[in-house]
């Protein structure tokens, strides 16, 4: 399943980038529009992702919000956030490497979807955060080739779809000669190096 491999590329990327995070970097300002929460840090940042790690194995057991209620409430994060935030990850990739039925439903906060949807929205949100968070903090980082492979055949031809529901910004127009990451960050709107 493509969509199974393209998670686990994004969630590596996103891992990638959130461990090479040093403990002064967490208080840093982060984009308001990455959030609901005002005011948010890049801890905050990381405290959405871990949460977000924390639901994948109950989202593909086809768990529903009521059934986990509020298990994943508060700090997940402790005295180490990068570490738990590992421990986290690790077990949604265990999650995700088990044998998957691509067209089982499970159950989102907008939504039902089978779960190759699922992962494939996952991964848009993992990815492009890997990719927004190493520029917030200048790491001179690129997404791996496979994973960027990966999004240009699934999701850039629904990127007019997901532009239309507020996912990506208006698209920024670059050379056709320009590389595949590029040309994808200017498919998906963000801002190209």
């Amino acid at each position: 399943m493509k969509q199974k491999e393209m998670f686990l590329q994004a969630d590596a990327a996103l891992r990638s980038v959130l461990d090479r995070l040093i403990p002064t970097q967490l208080t840093m300002p982060a984009p308001s529009d990455w959030t609901r929460r005002p005011d948010p840090t890049l801890g905050d940042i990381v405290a959405e992702h871990a949460r977000d790690e924390a639901w994948v194995p109950d989202v593909l057991s086809g768990r529903t919000i009521d059934e986990v209620g509020d298990t994943y409430d508060g700090d997940l994060l402790g005295q180490d956030p990068i570490a738990a935030y590992d421990r986290l990850n690790d077990l949604a990739t265990g999650a995700v490497n088990r044998e998957l039925d691509p067209d089982a439903i499970v159950h989102l906060s907008y939504g039902d979807f089978t779960l190759a949807e699922y992962l494939q929205h996952v991964s848009i949100y993992r990815a492009f955060q890997a990719w927004s968070i190493a520029r917030l903090i200048g790491l001179d980082y690129f997404l791996p080739a496979p994973l960027v492979e990966n999004l240009w055949e699934q999701i850039v031809p629904q990127a007019d779809a997901w532009r239309t529901m507020g996912v990506f910004g208006p698209e920024i127009d670059v050379s056709p000669q320009a590389d595949l990451e590029t040309r994808l960050l200017g498919k998906t709107g963000y801002w190209v190096p």
